[in-house]
């Protein structure tokens, strides 16, 4: 029997997650004292997109990326200085080239807030290789599925897939609320549950015809492209738990689902 890794879409919401765990921080902390160790962690974030093609991120010891600004100088302290696996990222090249995407290495880039800030919480200890993969611009909800049905033979070779976006992300909102959190994230964030759990990933990829307040959710897609990148790695017997993160800021909902088993192998 093949074993597999599980996948996991996790919302990295704004950067102050990094200081301020709130809900969601300590379910990725014991979540990830629950994994069983995995060669290396890949993962796919919004803040890394390229042209052209896809990126593979090659780096032996990728720097910790500060990509933003204005937050609290206790934020640009911060580090998660984990290895990097050019092997598992030379092979990733290769399951993307012969699943006919544009794929190549890029042996410079660090990792962005995107990925480091929810591992701080999910692998405090920075010991597991890490890796990432660029979405390609532009992108949408079909491809992104293609992208991860691409990566899912990673998971049977040590790679906990780590699809990390935002349930729900609204900048305009986010930069302006300071009230109370607002009913159509509960109403969004309800809607995705229910779809996975009813296994239905094509009403995912067209989230955007049925998903209730799905523009003002999401006015741009980007952050909830990971999520469809996670479908397309699930296999049909992986069971889905839910780690309800509830909202931060109030229009950022913080829920993270792992589609496999945790302690695998």
């Amino acid at each position: 029997m093949t074993t597999l890794f599980p996948v996991l879409f996790v919302s990295h919401g704004a950067p102050t997650f990094g200081i301020d765990p709130g809900v969601a921080g300590p379910l990725l902390t014991a979540l990830g004292r629950e994994l069983a160790t995995p060669k290396a962690v890949l993962v796919i974030s919004p803040h890394w997109m390229t042209r052209g093609g896809v990126a593979v991120l090659a780096s032996p010891y990728p720097e910790t990326i500060h990509d933003f600004s204005g937050f609290s100088p206790e934020l640009y302290a911060l580090n998660y200085l984990a290895p990097g696996h050019p092997q598992l990222a030379a092979r990733t090249v290769e399951l993307l080239q012969e699943a006919g995407w544009n794929a190549g290495l890029d042996a410079h880039r660090g990792l962005d807030h995107g990925a480091w800030v929810p591992l701080l919480h999910l692998l405090p200890g920075a010991t597991v290789p890490v890796f990432q993969v660029s979405l390609p611009y532009p992108l949408d909800t079909r491809a992104a599925f293609r992208l991860g049905q691409a990566l899912a033979p990673l998971r049977e070779e040590g790679v906990l897939i780590v699809a990390s976006g935002s349930l729900t992300h609204n900048l305009y909102e986010f930069r302006r609320h300071h009230g109370n959190d607002e009913a159509y994230v509960k109403a969004f964030a309800d809607w995705v549950r229910d779809a996975l759990a009813q296994s239905d990933p094509q009403r995912l990829v067209d989230y955007r015809q049925h998903a209730p307040n799905a523009e003002r959710a999401h006015p741009s897609e980007e952050h909830f492209l990971p999520l469809l990148v996670a479908l397309g790695a699930r296999s049909d017997g992986d069971p889905l738990r839910v780690l309800k993160g509830g909202i931060a800021h109030g229009v950022l909902s913080m829920d993270a689902y792992l589609f496999g088993a945790a302690d695998t192998p």
